[in-house]
């Protein structure tokens, strides 16, 4: 069975009609699958993210900012790439968005269990109700558009951890 979203970009037989580095992208952009899961495919591609927080974790801050900013960068051509090979402006499968925007939650802020579970939480609902500007920088055109909500939501659930960490609630 083809997962939803895949038969876009699959001909009559199953056999995908796109380049392989189509193939790739499209990988790329549904987090290696996750975006395929049957419902709420964006706190899938959100539990990857804290997987790459944990790792850029390794970094300094200013690594961390770093390591941001080139997901936001390599993301804004992935997502483009996705939605377009899957017809939509912004398709539920395409999860790099989410994966990408974790290393920003966490900058700053140890990645424990404590503060993973708030900023997962925090992340999946600012991510949901995109306060503004999250829901203009969602009007972006192609991959900036589908990049950039998802960068907003992750600055305000890192202020958020921060702001629970300075209160001492993490202790």
């Amino acid at each position: 069975m083809i997962p939803p979203g895949v038969a876009e970009a699959a001909g009559q037989n199953g056999k995908t009609s796109r380049s392989l580095s189509d193939q790739f992208l499209l990988l790329a952009a549904t987090g290696l699958g996750l975006g395929y899961a049957p419902v709420a495919p964006g706190t899938f591609g959100s539990l990857a993210g804290l997987v790459l927080a944990l790792g850029v974790q390794q970094f300094s801050l200013w690594g961390q900012i770093v390591a941001a900013g080139v997901c936001f960068i390599v993301g804004i051509p992935i997502c483009s790439r996705g939605a377009k090979i899957l017809g939509l402006k912004d398709p539920g499968a395409v999860v790099f968005d989410e994966i990408a925007a974790f290393p920003v939650v966490f900058a700053g802020t140890p990645l424990t269990l404590k503060t993973a579970v708030a900023g997962f939480l925090l992340f999946r609902l600012f991510d949901v109700l995109k306060p503004w500007p999250a829901s203009a920088l969602e009007r972006l055109p192609g991959g900036l558009g589908i990049m950039a909500d998802d960068f907003a939501a992750a600055l305000y659930t890192a202020a958020g951890l921060w702001l629970i960490d300075w209160s001492g609630l993490f202790m």
